[in-house]
């Protein structure tokens, strides 16, 4: 007899060690299965939409099941996992069914921010099934999950528009464009493998051992502050390198990178511009992704690393309509706000306005670290002369300016800005070297007090 691999206690035997799991509430035809089982050791509610019957679709019955697996994970202050592949709500149950989805939402909003929820993807998942995973920490999407509101039907009757169901809600649409998916498996298998390296993270956090072996940082950035580079290479070569490690949203505002792995054995988050898209700068995307990411992290107790190499705010018309004022004042808050240790290290530059918003002490920052060649400034030294010497530069003939600004500059530097200054008035704590940055960064959050923050997790 073939066995049907959209069965969900298939699935959930899958997800969870050696396949072994117990029921919560005996299995009915209501379209959801609960169970409890481990994760690499952790224990952990997990329940699942069984597919094999309406597609997944939801009635008030199985909203009940999930509604008793949150109590369960939330009494026992466990971590919950759902396996969505669930049409939204079943049509015979009519309101009924709206509502019971209106009491499985509550538990999601009473959970947030209290015990580490997480999603997988392994199907469509439309209507009412798409706002659950959308309500949790962490959604994994597989390759054959769908996530949208409305099918393709609807869109077309409604607007005209003819699109297919993979263009609609696939990997494709959410791995750039929706910002819903925090990691977009390349198989299911993979998919499987994510959520239990995640659910490790947030249930196993690990204890801080700080003698590390250092590493030569340096390598993984280019001295020269106008040359692009990818940070992924500096964030792995800061982690444990045989620890769970996972980049979250990797392709959604590219220009600024979060991560989840361990620093000698603890679970961390980092947290750091990605100078090869767009500089690095920070524009209204990244301020929003990072801001949902620290606050994840402070809801959780998961110290943060912040590697800040930024030019300052991207400008422009569209960047403004787009709510970069109301959408960077997230990030502010979200790093005004956490209580957990966040120690900042600036590599080769850190401007303005966008110098505050990447964890500066100013908003709290535990710690604030900075390599010897590091630039800590309002604008960049050659811009800022340019602005305050421009009658001086007009008046000089063009073959010296350039000579002419990078003098002033070197002046500017020396009388207003660089790292000695934003040390002398405590906006940096210490100049360390590349060599020794891993052991420093793990000290200073050893040394800081280990709180979580009192708030939940909406998805901003």
């Amino acid at each position: 007899m073939t066995i049907d691999q959209r069965d969900p206690e298939v699935r959930i035997a899958k997800l969870l060690d050696n396949g072994k799991f117990e029921l919560l509430i005996p299995r009915t035809d209501c379209g959801m299965v609960a169970a409890t089982g481990e994760i690499k050791g952790n224990r952990v509610v997990v329940f699942a939409s069984d597919a094999t019957l309406q597609g997944g679709a939801l009635g008030a019955d199985g909203a009940h099941v999930i509604v008793e697996a949150y109590k369960s994970a939330m009494g026992s202050q466990l971590p919950i996992i759902g396996i969505w592949h669930s049409g939204g709500a079943r049509l015979r149950d009519g309101v009924s069914s709206l509502s019971a989805f209106g009491e499985v939402f509550q538990s999601m909003i009473t959970a947030s921010g209290r015990i580490p929820q997480l999603s997988l993807v392994l199907g469509p998942t439309a209507g009412g099934g798409a706002y659950g995973p959308a309500l949790t920490d962490i959604v994994v999407l597989a390759p054959n999950g769908r996530i949208f509101v409305t099918g393709p039907d609807v869109v077309k009757s409604v607007t005209g528009e003819k699109i297919d169901i993979a263009t609609l809600g696939g990997p494709d649409a959410h791995r750039k464009n929706s910002g819903v998916a925090h990691v977009i498996a390349h198989s299911e298998e993979e998919a499987f493998a994510d959520i239990r390296d995640l659910t490790s993270l947030f249930a196993d956090q690990g204890l801080l051992n700080v003698d590390l072996v250092d590493l030569d940082l340096g390598i993984h950035v280019p001295p020269v502050s106008k040359r692009a580079y990818q940070v992924q290479p500096l964030i792995s070569a800061i982690l444990d390198a045989d620890s769970e490690k996972l980049e979250l949203l990797p392709m959604w505002a590219e220009n600024m990178t979060t991560k989840l792995g361990r620093l000698g054995g603890r679970t961390v988050g980092v947290v750091a511009n990605n100078p090869q898209h767009l500089g690095g700068v920070l524009d209204s995307s990244a301020a929003e992704k990072a801001a949902r990411f620290v606050r994840t992290c402070d809801a959780f107790g998961i110290p943060l690393i912040v590697i800040a190499d930024v030019p300052g705010f991207l400008p422009g018309a569209g960047q403004e309509w787009e709510g970069a004022v109301r959408r960077g004042a997230k990030l502010l808050h979200a790093f005004g706000e956490a209580v957990v240790p966040r120690v900042t290290l600036i590599t080769r530059r850190a401007y303005g306005g966008a110098y505050v918003a990447m964890n500066s002490k100013s908003l709290g920052a535990t710690r604030v670290f900075a390599w010897p060649t590091a630039e800590v400034s309002v604008m960049g030294a050659v811009a800022a002369v340019r602005v305050l010497h421009r009658r001086l530069l007009a008046d000089i003939p063009q073959e010296q300016r350039e000579a002419m600004e990078l003098e002033l500059a070197a002046e500017h530097d020396r009388v207003s800005g660089g790292v000695e200054r934003a040390i002398e008035i405590g906006a940096v704590d210490e100049i360390v070297e590349p060599t020794l940055t891993r052991s420093a960064l793990a000290k200073a959050i050893a040394a800081a007090p280990h709180r979580r923050g009192n708030h939940g997790n909406i998805p901003l």
